[in-house]
């Protein structure tokens, strides 16, 4: 099979802040894709508000690098980089970055090892056949075990392939003995084959050895001489002038702009489209192109409703490519319009169902991994995807761009078999002071979670490993952060269906409900201090039904919270003490969406976010408990 010499495609996939998106920018860097005066941006992949924000990648994007050093000979070769998420929720796009390229550059922490979400990365490049380049980072931390991390990542290659082997027969075991291994400080920009010693950063100045590696390991880019047109739509984008562009790469043939090609729909029918404008990437930014060959990664406009998956090819003889599988969603919530009292307050808020419907399908269109269904009621819609982190950045973005509200508790997407009910387990790597072993044993023990193994390195910390039902990881990272007081670490992936473990206790204490609508006043919670924390402070808005605080008991309690001290025309002889009142408890999105219970869901505004119960009337919710309470007598 002929080869695209001057091109190779790889994508850089880790768990969770391994450092996958600052070895990019090393990369870029270095590869020459800034001016001499331009502003280098730290995370330069991460463009989005909330990956700045959180620190995390959550859409997979691709550079092109232009490397001309030694391993590249004198025309120099461009390096597509596709950077991937570390999430497990953000998994399809791990998937669909997989799809696109030739070979795989696997970072691990040099103290971390290899975590959930590098077992789960691997396995699906292993399956994909994709050659693997190790590369450990952050060798220069003072608490790295290069040695032991090393011996780690082998062990996972060979288990993993053993695992793989009725799926892929023909896996070339030898092939991963020989992986090579590459030793780097991607914050310092520097690489090296030679191992360093603990805590000290790599020989070298640069990230050159890196550049060679993939030059000598990820194969070019293979295709059919003579063969039509067949590109894959593997990612979605949107322009400003251009409208929808779909980056797909060229497995065979040519793509011109102005060509009329065939569109391969999903639902198997073909269409002629023509392709209005053609984009390459070169660094960080897209230019236009007149036409691109097998192996390039491309943009293309044009064709307004194409989606992920779908292929373009030739007219005269349309060959399409088999869709990109996506692993099935584990966690759904329901979204639905604002119905409480306070809907519409926000000026310019997007409040009726044909907004909030609308938003939701163009959601499906760029992300791969969710599901929409309807529900009963025609203004509320379940939402199915990969993890709680993964739905909850969905509604933070739509708040974002001014949309009201209400969401349900998540709950989990169970299945039947055999006659039995079966729910998504997850498999939990927890790493947590010695001091704190019990409480999070106590904790998952409470969660119906199983242990399967557990180490210790002799630094004072201890690691080990659960598989636990999905819905105990409800709520459960707010009270495990709690509980180790902010120093675990705890990240999780899915393991197949088990059947139902039982109930679950997610939360101990009650909610303190609004009696009434009204303002808060200091005076009521001085008065009610003593029964709870407050997630409201004084002169806000509340509604009867409202979620004002957690009670220290674990019943519900409906309080009045806007009463109002009573004037008369005595002085009293405490008038002049000074009153303290302690602050709210302010809670974030994913902490409420946490907290709420079965019975209650979130009010989401662009301006607050609310816990409410789901019968706001406090007669009917009494009526509806003990109706609930017969039922399950």
């Amino acid at each position: 099979m002929p080869l695209r010499s001057d091109l190779r495609n790889v994508a850089i996939v880790a768990h969770v802040d391994h450092g996958k998106t600052t070895l990019v920018d090393a990369m870029l860097v270095q590869g020459g894709a800034y001016g001499d005066h331009a502003h280098v941006e730290d995370r330069a992949m991460d463009s989005g508000d909330l990956e700045r924000e959180k620190g995390i990648t959550i859409l997979a994007k691709n550079t092109a690098i232009r490397y001309t050093g030694e391993a590249a000979g004198p025309e120099g070769v461009t390096i597509n980089v596709i950077d991937t998420p570390g999430h497990a929720d953000f998994g399809g796009e791990v998937e669909r970055g997989l799809s696109m390229v030739d070979g795989v550059v696997l970072l691990v922490d040099a103290s971390e090892g290899p975590l959930p979400q590098t077992r789960f990365v691997l396995r699906k490049a292993l399956a994909a056949k994709l050659p693997v380049i190790i590369v450990v980072n952050k060798v220069d931390r003072p608490d790295s075990r290069i040695d032991e991390v090393v011996e780690e990542t082998h062990d996972l290659l060979l288990g993993l392939a053993s695992d793989l082997e009725d799926e892929v027969p023909d896996l070339d075991v030898d092939a991963l003995l020989e992986v090579p291994v590459v030793y780097a400080s991607a914050k310092a920009g520097i690489a090296s084959l030679a191992q360093p010693a603990d805590g000290t950063l790599p020989d070298g100045d640069s990230v050159e050895p890196l550049f060679k590696v993939i030059m000598e390991r990820i194969p070019a880019p293979s295709f059919d001489e003579g063969a039509p047109l067949q590109a894959h739509v593997t990612n979605l984008d949107a322009s400003p002038f251009l409208g929808r562009l779909a980056l797909l790469r060229v497995y065979n043939g040519e793509i011109r702009k102005g060509q009329q090609v065939a569109w391969a729909r999903k639902d198997g029918s073909i269409k002629q489209v023509k392709i209005t404008e053609l984009l390459e990437t070169k660094g960080l930014d897209r230019v236009p192109a007149e036409s691109a060959k097998a192996g390039d990664i491309v943009a293309v406009a044009g064709i307004e409703e194409i989606t992920i998956g779908e292929t373009l090819t030739d007219l005269e003889d349309p060959r399409p490519l088999p869709l990109i599988q996506v692993d099935d969603p584990a966690i759904s919530m329901t979204i639905g319009i604002n119905t409480s009292p306070l809907a519409g307050r926000v000026k310019g808020a997007k409040v009726t169902a044909r907004q909030v419907k609308d938003r939701l399908e163009k959601e499906l269109i760029g992300n791969v991994s969710i599901r929409v269904l309807p529900t009963e009621r025609p203004d509320s819609w379940e939402v199915q995807g990969r993890g709680e982190l993964a739905l909850a950045i969905l509604v933070e973005q739509m708040r974002r761009e001014g949309y009201e509200l209400t969401v349900g508790k998540p709950q989990v997407v169970t299945r039947e078999v055999d006659g039995k009910l079966h729910e998504p387990m997850e498999h939990m790597t927890i790493d947590v002071p010695e001091e704190h072993l019990g409480a999070v044993t106590q904790l998952l023990a409470s969660r119906k979670g199983r242990m399967e193994s557990m180490s210790n390195h002799g630094t004072g910390w201890v690691r080990m490993e659960f598989i636990v039902p999905a819905r105990g990881l409800i709520g459960f990272r707010s009270q495990f952060l709690t509980d180790t007081r902010g120093t675990g670490i705890a990240s999780s992936i899915a393991h197949g269906y088990e059947p139902w473990a039982g109930l679950i206790e997610y939360r101990t204490n009650g909610s303190l409900v609004a009696d009434r609508a009204g303002a808060v006043t200091s005076n009521a919670l001085m008065a009610l201090q003593d029964r709870g924390t407050f997630f409201v402070g004084p002169t806000e808005d509340t509604y009867e039904g409202m979620v004002i605080g957690e009670n220290s008991r674990n019943e519900d309690m409906d309080v009045n919270i806007t009463k109002e001290k009573k004037l008369n025309n005595i002085r009293s002889s405490t008038a002049e003490e000074l009153e303290r009142l302690a602050p709210p408890r302010r809670l974030t999105l994913e902490e409420s969406l946490e907290f709420a219970r079965e019975d209650e869901c979130v009010e989401v505004t662009p301006e607050k976010v609310r816990i409410r119960k789901v019968i706001l009337d406090g007669t009917e919710r009494a009526r509806a408990a003990s109706r609930a309470k017969r039922q399950n007598a």
